[in-house]
């Protein structure tokens, strides 16, 4: 074997060892991308599994106090049932748990017209920790938004493209995105 054969074998084997590298490296990007969606979707329903079991506590604690207002405690009891068995990442259970936060946000607003239900410290303590819970939702879902950017992006863009299948399951999953209620500007009128 001559040195120019030497060289060109050393060359084509270290060209080859780069491009394995690379490929190796979008494989690898493309799992963790994925695993930090499923790791997102896992921080949301832990969270929503906080809030379900605190609605049945809040629900509770107010029907001594606002026994006319059955409704809204049937309603919420209906989507919350609904919410908890809706498949994780899907736009059905997006939906469900926005219907749900809507008339949560209803039923504490309601509360504000029962002064002995707004002072009962049992209440305050259980609407405090459901606003507590409502942020901890909302990082999870900003978290969730931002991993699953990441995996499309690294699934989308070549060489990553190759190795989409490895993450086709979570590639259906939707963003979560507020309902058309939500992007309203607030009036402060309505509430003086």
């Amino acid at each position: 074997m001559s040195m120019v054969e030497i060289i060109v074998a050393v060359v084509v084997t270290v060209v080859i060892l780069a491009v394995l590298c690379i490929l190796y490296s979008c494989y690898v990007t493309v799992i963790r991308c994925k695993n930090s969606v499923l790791e997102a979707l896992s921080g949301i329903d832990v969270q929503l599994k906080k809030r379900h079991d605190l609605v049945p506590n809040i629900l509770t604690i107010a029907k001594r106090f606002m026994e006319h207002e059955k409704e809204i405690f049937e309603n919420i009891t209906e989507l919350r049932s609904r919410a908890m068995i809706a498949n994780s990442g899907t736009k059905e259970k997006f939906a469900a748990e926005a219907k749900l936060d809507n008339l949560m946000s209803q039923l504490l607003v309601n509360v504000e017209n029962y002064p002995e239900l707004k002072s009962d410290s049992t209440m305050v303590q259980a609407m405090t920790t459901y606003n507590e819970v409502e942020e901890h939702i909302a990082a999870a879902r900003r978290f969730y938004n931002s991993a699953l950017t990441q995996l499309k992006n690294s699934t989308q863009i070549f060489p990553g493209s190759l190795f989409a299948f490895l993450a086709v399951e979570t590639l259906g999953f939707s963003y979560f995105e507020t309902d058309a209620a939500s992007r309203e500007a607030v009036s402060a009128g309505q509430y003086l």
